[in-house]
């Protein structure tokens, strides 16, 4: 009886084809594939996704790192700063609190 996949399973296959180190016919045989259909769903795959770029990613990156703020304690007042306030900003206010 004849199976009938769908575009995705096709993709899915000649994926693991390109991946596998069998050629198109000797992989087709040891799955019990035709080579004609193999070869139709490709050519349906190469007109229908002609800009298609499969991305794997290489590296997750965590972007929401959380630095602490910069915390000055002068009498009974707490200021608080952002990570990034820049140098000389705070050398002014320490010289302007002393």
């Amino acid at each position: 009886m004849k199976k009938t996949r769908s575009l995705e399973q096709w993709r899915s296959i000649i994926e693991e084809q390109q991946a596998s180190d069998l050629t198109i016919i000797d992989y087709c045989q040891q799955h019990a594939l035709s080579k004609t259909s193999f070869y139709a769903a490709r050519s349906k795959l190469n007109e229908s996704s002609v800009s298609f770029v499969r991305a794997k990613v290489a590296k997750y990156v965590d972007v929401t790192e959380h630095q602490l703020s910069i915390t000055l304690e002068v009498g009974k007042v707490n200021v608080s700063l952002p990570p990034t306030t820049p140098a000389s900003y705070l050398g002014q206010l320490l010289r302007e609190l002393a």
